[in-house]
């Protein structure tokens, strides 16, 4: 029914920057909450950061507060998550998650997941 597409990772050096892209498909509607996860080897999925239908609430996981921040394009129906000051611990796939109801870091309150793309940061 929604299609969930992630773009923008890639590599970058301890203490750089990136920025993630995550594209919903026609059907979505504006008021869909999204949210971002992440997962690396060897590890669980954790949850990252979430943002409703107009920037509110946000939620971020506590270790990237103050270095994350998330924001949308309404008429693009994209959502950005700029991550600044990387660190080697941030190397993960991040996949996105689209869900008509607030979900905040509830995995299974997503109703769309997107495919996920890899971030590595070296030191």
């Amino acid at each position: 029914q929604v299609q969930v597409a992630e773009s923008g990772g890639g590599s970058a050096q301890a203490g750089a920057s990136l920025r993630l892209s995550c594209t919903a498909s026609e059907r979505a509607d504006t008021s869909y909450a999204m949210g971002w996860f992440r997962q690396a080897t060897g590890k669980e999925r954790e949850f990252v950061a979430a943002t409703a239908w107009l920037g509110e609430p946000n939620l971020f996981e506590d270790s990237i507060k103050g270095r994350f921040t998330i924001s949308r394009d309404y008429a693009k129906k994209t959502m950005y998550l700029q991550m600044n000051s990387l660190k080697p611990e941030d190397t993960a796939v991040y996949t996105c998650a689209v869900s008509e109801r607030w979900s905040g870091s509830y995995s299974p309150g997503y109703d769309w997941w997107g495919q996920g793309i890899k971030v590595t940061v070296s030191s």
